[in-house]
């Protein structure tokens, strides 16, 4: 038997038939299963298992089936990295399919590019369960977990971002930063949107002087349902996301706060006299570029709302 040379951790909460395709994909990779493990790690509530998912897999000998409390996905993640027998670890989503190379590209990316690489992000490709509404423009795809930096492996910029659907790391250096921040990251169900984990961890291991590499050949797809093609859903992704930024970096934004209100402001006066009310942040729209700046306007408004209204209070 060869050694285990990478850990494919997928957390899970609540999951029922969505596990089976990603954990599917996972066996299926191109290298031999001696070479890799696949942990699983269920934090959905207690007496909800995955429809006894551990006995139903149980001839998937390279498979470890974890159980945690449920207490968030950064606690699922750690809880994944204190297992882990491996160099390296991967993380896929519930919701998420892996290529079939996606292990060994992750695999090779690290041994090519060096021991200063802490941390490689793969492409996420959108799999598209309801057609893609015309006012979902580009920029607006990241809030789907959706990651496509280019057709070139890269050491990543600094505004640019790795997807928890699809990241992989040194496990040694996620010990030496203490793991994932539980103060972000999703809890429970789609009731709270807290977001950062990932670029929280990111920012950690570069300060300790590593480098985040971008494969593109590491794919996967992830899967998009119809409940989050809304405009709705929109809005409250778009309101956690600033919340989950002001916890994050809470000075720079408090600092800000008159910029976030002119940014308001300004999308405020763009509109009809009769929708110059606080009900523009929730009106539909049909033409894309307008639903961005409600979108931008709507961050801004929860970001000054956080700072106690401090614009406009001076």
């Amino acid at each position: 038997m060869e050694e285990l040379q990478i850990t494919a951790a997928i957390c899970t909460y609540r999951s029922g038939q969505l596990l089976a395709g990603a954990l599917a994909s996972v066996v299926n990779q191109d290298i031999s299963s001696d070479q890799f493990e696949i942990l699983v790690v269920d934090d959905s509530p207690h007496g909800e298992r995955v429809n006894n998912a551990a006995d139903a897999y149980a001839n998937i000998l390279n498979l470890r089936w974890l159980e945690t409390a449920s207490v968030g996905l950064s606690a699922a993640r750690n809880a994944a990295i204190s297992a882990c027998r491996t160099p390296l670890i991967a993380f896929l989503d519930d919701d998420a399919i892996a290529a079939c190379d996606w292990l060994s590209r992750l695999r090779s990316t690290f041994h090519d590019c060096g021991e200063e690489v802490f941390a490689v992000g793969g492409r996420v490709d959108p799999l598209w369960l309801a057609p893609r509404p015309p006012w979902l423009p580009d920029e607006l795809l990241g809030h789907l977990s959706l990651v496509n930096w280019g057709g070139e492996r890269r050491v990543l910029g600094s505004r640019e971002w790795v997807a928890g659907t699809n990241m992989a790391f040194r496990v040694a250096e996620l010990h030496r930063i203490g793991g994932f921040s539980t103060e972000f990251g999703r809890r429970g169900g789609e009731e709270v949107l807290l977001s950062n984990d990932e670029n929280d961890v990111i920012a950690r291991l570069r300060g300790i002087g590593g480098t985040v590499v971008y494969a593109p050949d590491a794919s996967v797809q992830h899967l998009v349902p119809a409940e989050r093609l809304t405009q709705a859903w929109f809005r409250r992704r778009v309101v956690w996301q600033a919340v989950s930024d002001y916890l994050q970096h809470p000075r720079e934004l408090f600092a800000r706060s008159e910029v976030h209100w002119n940014t308001v402001m300004r999308f405020n006066a763009s509109l009809e006299p009769e929708h110059q009310i606080l009900h523009s942040f929730y009106i539909e729209l049909s033409d894309h570029e307008i639903f961005v700046r409600q979108m931008s306007a709507l961050y801004s408004y929860t970001i000054v709302m956080l700072t106690g209204f401090r614009a406009v209070n001076r």
